[in-house]
């Protein structure tokens, strides 16, 4: 199964420490070798970056690991394939336009049988389940709103059809449009926060750590969420499953309770 990465600050933060513990999941410490994919937001715009080889030898993802992109919403995915051959297209985060801002989603899971109409602003380009959500996803988005609607109210329509799909099969899934990080769960899913006084992390997949003291002000909050936790020494906290959690600005603003 694929596995997650996001992150959401109050400021541009580089995502390197956990990036370099991330990829080597992909075909190193664990099995997720059919490719992987980052999405970092800068203002409107968006870096994006995907590639079918395996993360933890994709000169790509070297380069990602070494270059201190520095973002306030960060999007990233090894995939392990279940729908849809080893290909580009088929390379998480997928990433979209609707109001006039770019949309990123990754998901981790299989759905069966969920073969929404989709009409021709939202059509995937690749032939995995996991694009065919996201472009219903938004569509429906779309749909229920006139023009573009707060973070709040995105939440609350997220949390009407988050359920649709989910009945489908595993739904674990990030959303973000560059204002906030929303993330699902429907089997496994961990987060963390951090902020002052920020302390000493280790890395479970990766001989490093990192004293983020040196690193950060009294006044920077970030949110990790990931799959499974990346570091042995923090405070990581468990989704339940069926549970919605938006992050605004380092920390979770907003839950569903499971459905």
């Amino acid at each position: 199964m694929c596995q997650l990465l996001g992150m959401n600050c109050n400021t541009p933060t580089d995502v390197t420490f956990s990036f370099a513990g991330f990829a080597q999941r992909g075909g190193r410490t664990d099995h997720h070798a059919d490719g992987w994919g980052i999405a970092f937001f800068e203002g409107k715009g968006l870096r994006h970056f995907v590639d079918h080889q395996p993360a933890s030898e994709s000169p790509v993802a070297e380069l990602i690991r070494r270059y201190p992109i520095k973002s306030r919403n960060v999007i990233a995915h090894i995939r392990k394939a279940t729908q849809g051959e080893v290909a580009l297209q088929n390379c998480h985060p997928f990433v979209r336009e609707l109001w006039g801002r770019y949309w990123v989603f990754a998901h981790n899971g299989d759905l069966q049988g969920f073969e929404p109409r989709l009409h021709a602003n939202f059509r995937p380009v690749g032939n995995t389940d996991s694009e065919r959500a996201f472009c219903w996803l938004l569509q429906e988005l779309w749909k229920s709103h006139a023009g573009t609607p707060s973070v709040a109210e995105l939440t609350l329509t997220l949390r009407e059809l988050t359920p649709r799909i989910a009945q489908h099969g595993r739904f674990n899934f990030l959303l973000s449009n560059g204002d906030a990080l929303w993330a699902h769960c429907s089997t496994h899913l961990w987060y963390v926060e951090r902020r002052h006084p920020f302390a000493h992390a280790q890395l479970a997949d990766e001989d490093l750590s990192v004293d983020f003291a040196q690193h950060t002000t009294p006044q920077d909050r970030v949110a990790v969420v990931v799959t499974a936790p990346l570091t042995v020494n923090e405070q990581w906290t468990a989704f339940q499953p069926g549970e919605l959690k938006v992050f605004v600005d380092g920390q979770a603003v907003a839950d569903a309770a499971p459905g």
